[in-house]
């Protein structure tokens, strides 16, 4: 089996039709959640921030090395501050991120994402928040690989086989906020 078949489990949760596009079921365990916020600013080059584009209980993930963005479709944000990523507060727990759209389109068929309501150029995806352990290392990957696009980094296909190597490592489906 490869990375391309292995979707996440379950149904879709239900999203928001209106107003910030947020995820409204499924959300990720606070525990899990924290994890994902904490080693999400454990990564290398981005620090923590106050997203230009969403409610203020976002956090954004911003790059130290990079004040300005290599293009428009490279961050939430356009014409500001780069911001490929950012995460929802903890009573939603979705992530919004950049991808390259044949990569977001994939994570789609995938069952861990959906176009962003508002975007604008079709690179901007809602992530679902983690269920559990194993949906967090999924969700750490894209968004290391978000960073990656970002930043035009010739590494971006490396990412995308970590993420894929995750996926096909865990049986995800039934897993409880322990990853058990």
């Amino acid at each position: 089996m490869s990375g391309q078949d292995a979707g996440r489990g379950g149904p879709r949760p239900t999203t928001s039709t209106d107003g910030p596009h947020r995820q409204l079921d499924q959300c990720a365990p606070a525990a899990v959640w924290g994890e994902l916020v904490a080693a999400t600013f454990e990564m290398d080059g981005v620090v923590e921030g106050h997203s230009q584009v969403s409610p203020p209980s976002s956090r954004a993930v911003f790059l130290t090395d990079l004040l300005k963005e290599r293009s428009a479709e490279t961050s939430l944000a356009p014409g500001r501050r780069p911001e490929p990523v950012h995460l929802h507060g903890v009573h939603d727990t979705s992530i919004h991120l950049v991808l390259p759209a044949d990569r977001g389109d994939q994570l789609v068929e995938l069952g861990w994402a959906e176009p962003h309501q508002h975007g604008d150029f079709g690179t901007e995806w809602m992530v679902y928040g983690p269920r559990n352990r194993h949906e967090l290392e999924v969700i750490l990957g894209l968004i290391a690989e978000s960073i990656a696009f970002a930043r035009g980094d010739s590494c971006l296909d490396g990412q995308r086989d970590a993420v894929q190597n995750v996926v096909l490592a865990g049986d995800h489906v039934g897993q409880d906020a322990t990853g058990a």
